[in-house]
């Protein structure tokens, strides 16, 4: 789940899509490798009073995967935790051979206990979201339906390329989710417009509509299938899920 502009609704679309996937049946596992920590916040994991996370693993060969994973209290959804810790691994690793492949050495020990792994990236195309793209077979951005956020989306596809032709063949383009969209406003329509004049059916059908039940959620530290179940930004995630299915991305 990658997009270098921030607020565009990528850890709530990482907590939610894998929340709905786990009521599908899927064993989901949340990898949150974003130095802010708030997908492991949102799934209700106090973030600080870790001593195994993510940079954790990074930094040290050694260590059990499985010391780190935390479960959450929606069945089949776990989560592989962040803090700011992390904050330290885009220089650490610098100096690391294969650099690139860290977070894919990390999750190879757990690859088969899960159907479906979320990388939730921060805002930036640094070395940690290279590490994500390296470690993943394909990607899923969520575009804000404001001008700002569309323009960036070409530079991702130009970063995604790149990582596909010089480390990670298997990579592709999964598809793009328009997030809190308004559909009252002229403005939303014209960017969701354009979205799917651009990139044509690689847009999922399903949008992600702005509510307040959002942070509500977040305030609560669950995703929105629990917090307000009969919500309709909860079924929107649903139907993301179903259609996340249906193209063949979680088998």
């Amino acid at each position: 789940m990658c997009n270098q502009k921030g607020g565009v609704g990528k850890t709530t679309t990482v907590i939610n899509l894998g929340a709905a996937l786990a009521e599908y049946g899927r064993k989901v596992l949340v990898v949150d490798f974003d130095p802010q920590g708030a997908a492991t916040v949102g799934l209700g994991i106090n973030s600080l009073d870790l001593d195994t996370t993510v940079y954790t693993l990074l930094m040290s060969s050694g260590r059990n995967i499985h010391d780190a994973i935390c479960h959450t209290k929606i069945p089949g959804l776990d989560v592989l935790p962040a803090n700011i810790d992390l904050s330290a691994a885009e220089v650490q690793l610098v100096n690391e051979v294969a650099r690139e492949n860290a977070l894919a050495r990390v999750l190879r020990p757990v690859l088969d206990e899960y159907d479906v792994i979320l990388i939730d990236c921060q805002p930036s195309l640094g070395l940690l979201t290279v590490n994500a793209l390296t470690a993943a077979h394909g990607v899923i951005v969520p575009v804000a339906t404001e001008f700002f956020a569309l323009r960036g989306v070409a530079l991702l596809v130009d970063t995604i390329e790149t990582v596909r032709d010089r480390i990670n063949p298997r990579l592709h383009m999964d598809g793009i989710v328009p997030t809190m969209v308004d559909p009252r406003t002229l403005h939303s329509k014209e960017v969701l417009e354009r979205l799917r004049e651009t990139f044509k059916d690689k847009v999922y059908r399903t949008q992600i509509n702005r509510t307040v039940k959002f942070p509500d959620a977040t305030v609560a530290t669950e995703p929105i299938t629990t917090h307000a179940p009969e919500h309709a930004g909860a079924k929107a995630y649903r139907q993301l899920a179903r259609e996340v299915i249906s193209r063949g991305e979680a088998p």
